[in-house]
């Protein structure tokens, strides 16, 4: 079965979860093209959902970024793959 590699440290694992919630979003943006009303506007709710998790990760990789680099007045990086 999948398990997380113990030395990925956290940003890291931010980062890919990032990733991941980006193309999830993508993937069922595409999707629910090929729908029609009531079950597109319900595939359409389930991209809100992946969209939430996927601030939640972006601000978590903020705090991350000012934490690690409080001297730098950067409001911090978010997720390099601009998925925000």
């Amino acid at each position: 079965m999948y398990a997380i590699n113990p030395d990925f440290d956290t940003e890291d694992l931010l980062v890919h979860a990032c990733e991941s919630l980006a193309s999830a979003i993508v993937m069922a943006c595409d999707l629910a093209q090929t729908f029609q009303w009531p079950s597109r506007n319900a595939l359409l709710g389930i991209v809100q959902i992946i969209m939430l998790g996927e601030l939640a990760v972006n601000r978590e990789l903020d705090r991350l970024d000012r934490w690690r680099n409080p001297d730098t007045g950067r409001r911090g990086r978010g997720c390099p793959c601009h998925c925000s």
